[in-house]
């Protein structure tokens, strides 16, 4: 007979194993990750399947390392970088009987602005948010040809940069990633080393699973106030597992709903949001706490050599800047937003250093050197 298995203490491993290899944004990320893990060696157990989506503006930022973790802890991965809508079809109806998990790196390339609209993978992926959803589609040959039912109901998990189509977006777990911090590290993960580790709470993973699906099975964990319609159906299965755990999960659990279901969901941009955020380091803010955006865009407009002057025949805006500055975030992981400043007995709209030093660190290249302090005992030399 198989011991009893401490879920809450399992889930406190799964975590330590993540942390030891990915930098999330905050604590909420890795309660959702280490619960998404678990729920999908329970898939049967719900009426409905959270995506998890792992997005950042900038590659480096940890995407596909997530990704990877992932992989070691979930049953029957399926990595999907290229695998197509009917491949996606046939393997979720079973491969030797073996449902996968799926995994995309990359989505930006499926999804992005510049792929193509991919909307049989997209309609894969909505439908296989809720169970019974099946997609209908013609098999055979000529005009021998008949309509199949194929179930789409299955976990998967996204990385990419960016941008994710609505409809899937609102169905996923969204975990902004950000560039490591230099002040951040993580152990290098060595697959032919670590691998075995993660095989190894997969495995007990799964037989903890079968000791508690009884627990979970039809289930309605209550829900924290304001999480209703398409949130409710993302955490309730992951609720539902923190509660099975215990410990300080439940709590853990919908304290990180509250903090990801009220995220800013902006999709990121690319690297000129990065040099946007550069130049107001280097050229525009420096040695100023704050600044209005009238002030900010004259400054931002009068630099040489830089592209905000003629932006698709336009110069860069309030409106613009506003949208681009708002898919980065603060230390406290909000966007960054104007705020008021009181400036000769008027108020006007503008922008804070301190929001934006977070950012800066994680994203902008090193600022240039400050030349060297002087010497002990020369400070009053002429």
């Amino acid at each position: 007979m198989t011991d009893r298995i401490d879920g809450a203490a399992l889930l406190n491993e799964v975590e330590a194993f993540h942390r030891r290899f990915n930098v999330f944004p905050n604590e909420a990320a890795y309660v959702a990750v280490v619960l998404w893990d678990a729920h999908a060696h329970l898939l049967d157990c719900f009426e409905s399947t959270p995506r998890l989506a792992f997005l950042s503006p900038e590659p480096g930022s940890g995407k596909s390392r997530a990704l990877e973790i992932v992989e070691t802890l979930v049953p029957n991965p399926m990595a999907a970088v290229d695998a197509s809508a009917a491949a996606l079809f046939r393997a979720v109806a079973g491969v030797d009987g073996k449902r996968p998990t799926i995994l995309f790196d990359e989505i930006d390339t499926i999804f992005g602005p510049k792929a193509g609209d991919n909307e049989q993978l997209r309609g894969f992926i909505n439908a296989g948010h809720r169970r019974n959803r099946p997609m209908f589609r013609c098999v055979g040959d000529g005009a021998n040809q008949t309509v199949q039912a194929f179930h789409s109901f299955a976990a998967v998990a996204v990385a990419g940069l960016g941008y994710l189509p609505d409809t899937i977006r609102d169905r996923s777990v969204n975990i902004r990633m950000r560039r490591r911090a230099r002040n951040e590290t993580i152990e290098p993960y060595r697959t032919r080393i670590h691998e075995k580790e993660g095989f190894a709470l997969r495995d007990r993973l799964a037989t903890w699973a079968e000791q508690v699906s009884e627990r979970v099975m039809n289930v309605w964990p209550a829900l924290p106030d304001g999480v209703t319609d398409r949130p409710a159906d993302v955490w309730e299965p992951l609720l539902a597992i923190a509660d099975a755990a215990g410990g300080d999960w439940p709590d853990r659990a919908r304290e990180a709903c509250i903090v990801l279901v009220t995220a800013s969901k902006a999709n990121d941009k690319g690297s000129l949001g990065v040099r946007l955020l550069t130049d107001l380091r280097d050229h525009v803010m420096v040695g100023i706490d704050r600044l209005p955006t009238v002030a900010i865009l004259d400054r931002l407009n009068a630099l040489d050599d830089a592209p905000w002057a003629d932006l698709h025949g336009k110069p860069l805006d309030n409106r613009r800047l506003s949208r681009m500055l708002a898919e980065y975030m603060t230390a406290d992981n909000e966007p960054i937003t104007s705020r008021n400043i009181k400036a000769a007995g008027s108020v006007l709209k503008g922008y804070y250093a301190a929001d934006l030093r977070d950012a800066w660190a994680r994203y902008c290249p090193p600022p240039p050197e400050s030349p060297l302090p002087p010497l002990p005992g020369t400070e009053n030399m002429a």
